[in-house]
This record gives structure tokens, C-alpha cells and sequence, in this order.
């Protein structure tokens, strides 16, 4: 078998170079006989306008500074290290982060990747295979100073044992994390030596929709890629994504493992980190892209380097959005500042006199547009900071004094008492709704005090006026248009009271934090 193998290749081998001969002696025929001469062919070398018209040159510059991060750790069993968005919806998670999913890898001795294709990793239970595994993670970085300092993604780095750095020119350093801030997935790193390439800082507060930007990191690990696009929108919160956000939205490209890389202007600043995509059901790009705006990550940076941590202010509060039934329930002629839907036991807004229902026009003279606006303005404030706060208070506009708090690492949320009640099921008086008493087995169930009164939301119809409004199962109404509801009976009285030409506003507790639905 070898021979005839050895002798079929010598075939193959002998057919290529007699094909190659008649070519040729072909091509030889054609220059003798033919009557056309040779074409001579030049290449048109590059214009000035083409250069300018393009990118590389700034690339250049760029590209050099933008470096591959990977990080690993070691993680017991049943544990999962790959950190999904925040938030408590129940929906299929819609944002995804990038780079410690992608290359996210475990080491499993024992068990053969063969075998776990067809039987998966519980095929390593039937063996002697050792509880703790490590995980393996990709991501960018980008060095911003030529002593080394590195801004990434929190996420990039979050527990690891063990970082490195993969330069431009292929060298490989051990990275130091000097400081994190998870609240806004920022990180700063710190490899050791001198002279290294960097990217200018440019200024975020100028970033404008349709500016052209560039997206540059090592997607899949195959390298330092560009991709290019414009900026879709700014100061994009309220996602879920981070506790903090302010992001910067653009259609470039953003990949699995561009998570910590750069996004520059055309002038080549620095003016993002990217951090994640809105990746639907297929995990891939879909032209919706969210960088962290350098002037956030610059201010972390700063916080970092002096004190090792980010420190930010604290008020203590739920905010949320003011909508067009809200803003009517309230007695607020426009849909814009931040409703308090709970105060916080003990926090500053509680002892500033905040209540739940006000609503928070104004910090510091500063208009308040939404509950995202009011997080990220208190978040970039210092702890101990003195505030003033514009609040509407039934209708009636009065003026507060807050000393903010620091952000603590736990927040504990306040959540009302009173006495318990039990009763029967029954159907409540909205539409699609279908009520019953909250037992003491249900508030633990819910993860709320069992002190805790009102009504637990059984079913919630598809569809419905209350389902658009935001009630879901599981929500405890505690009252109905500002009336304390105990128990079945005292919520539909107070559904019969309401203006059927009004919203009916509820204050919803939602796993031991309250919140206010208009439900037209």
C-alpha cells in the first residue's frame, strides 16, 4: 500500500510538471507567432487624495497601541464565572457581553474533547476528574501612556489569577490589574517597562451622531482588526448593561474579544471602550455596538491611580423614567426628571426628607431627563458631596439639600412593614389581572420581608393594559392611586374608586424594592 500510495503521488507529481511543460511551449508558440507584442503592465502607485482620503496613516499610529488580553482563573464546581447583563427581567437576555464568553475555555484533565462533543461535561462525573477547572478568557486593551498603563473592559479581567498582555510585536508581558470599577466595566492594567506605543485621549463630551469612527481590537483572537463606522447615538443608559451608563452607540463592527478595545475619531483620539453588542439570538454583530465614553473611563483612571478604587456618590434611592400616565398621576405637567420609587432605609435621601412619589427635576441646577440621567450625575459626584436638589412634591415644586453618601458595596434596599394578611384567590379588578393575598409563604417565596403587605400578582394576561404598563407576576401591590391596599377585598374598593377616565397609579413591590405603574 505504501508503494502504490508513493507511486499515485509520483503520477500526480509527473502529470503537474508535463502540464506545465505544454504551458509552456504554448505560451512560447503564442509570443513567436502571434502578431500582438507583450502588453507591458504598470501599477499606478498611490495618489496624495487617495491617502487623504483614507485611514492609514492614523492607523498606523494606532494599531501599534491596541494590545490582546488574555486572563484565566481557576473556578470551583458549579460555578460560573461568565457575567451576563444586569438587570431583573425575565426575558431572553438581549445584550451580550464581549470577551469573556469568546475564547472562554475549560480545562478539564481526564476528559477528552472527543468524548465530550457526544456526551458532554457530565461524561466526566464517571471519572476521578478534580472538582476546580480554569477558565480561560479573550479580550483588547489599549495602552494609554508609554509607561504602560492599559484601559480594558472589568469583564476582561474580573477574578483572574493571571493576566497577559500580547503587544503589537508579538512579545508577551505579565500585566498587573491596578484597579477595577465593575459599575462601569472599566479596568486599568499595568504592564512593566518603558516607551511602549499609545493613543491621545480625545474628549467624549464632542462626540456627535454621524461622527466617523473606528473600532479596533482582536476579534476571535485573529489579530489587531479594524472596523469602521459612525456614531449612531449618545449617552445611550437604561440598558441593563452596567450599573453606570453612558455609552456611546456606533454600527463599526464590534466582535467576540473587541471587549476592552478602542474606539478612535478620525483624527485617531481615543474616544471609547468598547464594551458590548446587541447580539439577538445569533451572538454575532449586528450593527449595534456600546463604548464607554473615555471622559468615564478617564475619570475612573484618575480615581485609580490615586486611591486604588473609584468612590462615587450615593443617594439611596430607586429612581425611575416618568412617563405620560405618571406625570398625569402625579400631578406633573411634563414627562421628564426622575420618579423616587423607594428610599432606602438610612440612606441620605431618606434623611434629606426624600419620600417616595417625588419626583427629582434638578441636581445642582442641572435638569434631570430621566432615572438613568439622575444615576450617572449623582455616580460621577464625590462622596460627602453637598447637593441641591429641585423636587416636585404633589404638584408643588420645593428645593432639598442632600449630603450624598459613598456608594456602598452591598446596597440594601428599604422595603415597607406592616401587618400580614391571608385570604382566598381572587380575580382583582383590572383588566387581565388576577390577584391574591400575600401569605407569609408567598413573601418568602418573593424574597421579601414577611412583614410585608398587599396583594401578589398571580397572573398577568398577554397583551393587556397592565402587561404594557410593566406588571408582571410576582409584583406585590402595596397601593392603588396612593391608597395602602392589606389585602384582596381593600384592593378591588380602591380599583372601584378610581377614575375609569384616569390611570391607575400602583406602587408595586418587586422583589423587596417598590416602584410606580400607570396602568391606563
Amino acid at each position: 500500500m505504501k508503494n502504490k500510495f508513493n507511486s499515485r503521488r509520483w503520477v500526480a507529481s509527473a502529470m503537474v510538471t508535463a502540464g506545465l511543460a505544454v504551458a509552456g511551449f504554448v505560451g512560447l508558440r503564442a509570443a513567436t507567432v502571434g502578431e500582438n507584442p507583450p502588453a507591458t503592465i504598470k501599477t499606478a502607485p498611490r495618489s496624495e487624495a487617495a491617502a487623504r482620503r483614507g485611514y492609514s496613516a492614523m492607523i498606523k499610529k494606532v494599531v501599534p497601541a491596541v494590545v490582546n488580553i488574555s486572563s484565566s482563573k481557576v473556578v470551583g464546581p458549579n460555578t460560573s464565572s461568565r457575567r451576563g447583563p444586569r438587570g431583573d427581567n425575565n426575558q431572553t437576555p438581549r445584550f451580550r457581553q464581549r470577551g469573556d464568553n469568546q475564547g472562554n475555555s475549560q480545562d478539564l484533565p481526564g476528559l477528552d474533547p472527543f468524548f465530550r462533543q457526544f456526551f458532554g461535561d457530565g461524561f466526566q462525573q464517571q471519572f476521578n476528574v478534580p472538582q476546580e477547572r480554569r477558565e480561560k478568557s479573550l479580550g483588547s486593551g489599549v495602552i494609554i501612556s508609554p509607561e504602560g498603563y492599559i484601559l480594558t473592559n472589568n469583564h476582561v479581567v474580573d477574578g483572574s489569577n493571571e493576566v497577559t498582555v500580547t503587544l503589537y510585536d508579538k512579545r508577551d508581558l505579565k500585566a498587573r490589574v491596578v484597579g477595577t470599577d465593575p459599575r462601569t466595566d472599566i479596568a486599568v492594567l499595568k504592564i512593566e517597562g518603558s516607551n511602549f506605543p499609545f493613543v491621545t485621549l480625545g474628549d467624549s463630551s464632542q462626540v456627535e451622531v454621524g461622527d466617523i469612527v473606528l473600532a479596533i481590537g482582536d476579534p476571535f483572537g485573529v489579530g489587531q482588526t479594524v472596523t469602521s463606522g459612525i456614531v449612531s447615538a449618545t449617552g445611550r443608559g437604561g440598558l441593563g448593561i452596567e450599573e453606570v451608563e453612558d455609552f456611546i452607540q456606533t454600527d463599526a463592527p464590534i466582535n467576540p474579544g473587541n471587549s476592552g478595545g478602542a474606539l478612535v475619531n478620525d483624527e485617531g483620539h481615543l474616544v471609547g471602550i468598547n464594551t458590548a453588542i446587541l447580539s439577538g439570538n445569533s451572538g454575532g454583530n449586528q450593527g449595534i455596538g456600546f463604548a464607554v465614553p473615555i471622559n468615564m473611563a478617564r475619570h475612573d483612571l484618575d480615581e485609580i491611580l490615586k486611591k486604588g478604587k473609584v468612590d462615587r456618590g450615593y443617594l439611596g434611592i430607586y429612581p425611575q423614567d416618568v412617563t405620560p400616565g405618571i406625570a398625569k398621576a402625579f400631578k406633573s405637567d411634563r414627562s421628564t426628571g426622575a420618579l423616587v420609587g423607594d428610599v432606602t432605609a438610612g440612606s441620605p435621601a431618606e434623611k434629606a426628607g426624600l419620600q417616595k412619589g417625588d419626583i427629582i427635576l434638578s441636581v445642582d441646577g442641572a435638569a434631570i431627563a430621566d432615572a438613568n440621567q439622575l444615576r450617572l450625575k449623582v455616580g460621577m459626584l464625590n462622596p460627602n458631596s453637598n447637593v441641591n436638589l429641585k423636587v416636585l412634591r404633589n404638584g408643588k415644586p420645593m428645593d432639598m439639600s442632600v449630603r450624598l453618601g459613598e456608594f456602598p458595596v452591598e446596597e440594601a434596599r428599604a422595603s415597607n412593614r406592616g401587618r400580614n394578611n391571608s385570604g382566598e384567590e381572587s380575580t382583582g379588578g383590572l383588566e387581565g389581572v388576577t390577584v391574591e393575598n400575600l401569605t407569609r409563604d408567598a413573601a418568602q417565596e418573593l424574597q421579601i420581608p414577611p412583614s410585608t403587605t398587599g396583594v401578589v400578582v398571580d397572573q398577568v394576561g398577554q397583551g393587556s393594559k397592565a402587561a404594557e404598563s410593566g406588571l408582571r407576576q410576582g409584583d406585590v401591590i402595596q397601593e392603588v392611586n396612593h391608597q395602602r391596599v392589606n389585602n384582596v377585598n381593600e384592593y378591588r374598593q380602591a380599583l372601584r374608586a378610581a377614575d375609569k377616565n384616569a390611570p391607575v397609579l400602583l406602587l408595586v413591590n418587586r422583589r423587596g424594592n417598590t416602584m410606580f405603574l400607570a396602568v391606563s
